[in-house]
């Protein structure tokens, strides 16, 4: 993901330098065993190899916005993801295709997308990150996923060794997930995204952005117009980042909204009478996606809850964790974290999932 606050680094760092906090924008994690950097794919793939042959742990990061590291750090080989560039590999009259390097910082390719013309990726604007990220996790916001423009991810892979590219239908393509997710075996090198050519974005599909923009649900707007205001949402939420908003020092949203079966939605119904009706959306088959911040609040940890040394529950936004101190511990946000997993599942039955990719700590 995009370096805010960590400068890139090359080559290899003495392992007493190696603290991965300063690659986090949590600003959490202890050393690494060594760091390299890899600045285009070959490179990655090199480094990646090499740490294989000393029979090493190895752990790819690039912005270091959706990951918690621990305490004790990760003891093999961590590669700095540092590749960027696009370019056009087709296009047609309606569409064209572009080719991303796993390190571009995500939000300047979709400012690149905006200013030419190319609606698909608007609404995903501000979301911290490189554009590598992007396919492991699904990313999406404002009614818009990575899985509904990328047609192939080219991919290293550490079991046959072969670089190769797996078609968007083969990257199991879920809600926050796919084939990446769970596994190291591959190792994303480029993706390609296929956009439409037009000076208008996508179908607002989300209630609040289409609120913010004064249209109807459906409507189409200026991209420019779409960015500029799914920005400014973010910002509001503290999802910006900015190292002056120590709400922003965080990984984004740290649980998942839980998808329910109709038989545990309406347990949930039951248990929610008292205090309302718990948004939700309706989900391809019968189930149903329930809001994670809501479930939060009314569990009775709103916006500004504190945790120990130092961590809390976003000012701005209840589904972000932060080390609002800068001084905190992994050890401290995990505890902070179990408490509202333990607290809402307690209240509502509904159990929750971390978003991020945790490193030597689990809640």
């Amino acid at each position: 993901m995009s370096d805010v606050y960590a400068q890139p680094t090359t080559g290899t760092e003495p392992a007493k330098t190696c603290d991965l906090a300063r690659y986090t924008t949590l600003r959490l994690g202890g050393p690494a065993g060594r760091v390299v950097a890899g600045t285009d794919a070959d490179g990655i793939v090199r480094e990646v190899r090499q740490a294989a042959e000393r029979d090493e742990q190895v752990l790819l990061l690039a912005g270091g916005s959706n990951v918690v590291i621990g305490d004790a750090g990760f003891p093999g080989t961590v590669v700095l993801v540092r590749s960027r560039g696009l370019r056009v590999v087709a296009e047609d009259t309606d569409t064209v295709t572009v080719r991303v390097e796993a390190g571009e910082p995500w939000d300047e390719l979709v400012a690149t997308t905006v200013a030419n013309g190319w609606s698909g990726l608007e609404c995903l604007s501000g979301i911290p990150g490189s554009t590598g990220a992007t396919p492991i996790q699904n990313v999406g916001a404002y009614g818009q996923e990575v899985a509904e423009t990328i047609t192939g991810v080219q991919v290293h892979d550490r079991v046959d060794g072969t670089v190769g590219r797996i078609a968007a239908a083969d990257c199991g393509f879920a809600y926050r997930s796919s084939i990446f997710k769970y596994s190291d075996r591959w190792v994303v090198l480029s993706v390609d995204f296929r956009l439409v050519r037009s000076p208008l974005s996508g179908p607002v599909r989300y209630a609040e952005l289409a609120r913010a923009l004064g249209v109807q649900v459906g409507e189409r707007v200026p991209l420019a117009d779409a960015r500029a205001t799914v920005l400014r949402l973010r910002a509001g939420k503290g999802m910006v980042l900015d190292p002056a908003d120590p709400d922003t020092r965080s990984v984004g949203s740290f649980f998942t909204n839980p998808v329910l079966d109709v038989a545990a939605y309406e347990l949930l119904r039951e248990r929610a009478a008292d205090i309302g009706e718990p948004p939700a959306w309706p989900g391809a088959g019968d189930v149903v996606k329930v809001s994670a911040a809501w479930l939060i609040d009314k569990a009775g940890f709103g916006k500004g809850h504190p945790g120990p040394e130092g961590v809390a529950i976003s000012s701005k936004h209840t589904l972000a964790l932060t080390n609002r101190s800068g001084t905190a511990s992994t050890a401290s946000l995990v505890k902070l974290a179990r408490e509202i997993r333990d607290g809402v599942h307690h209240r509502f039955g509904v159990t929750l999932h971390p978003e991020p990719v945790l490193i030597n700590c689990t809640i």
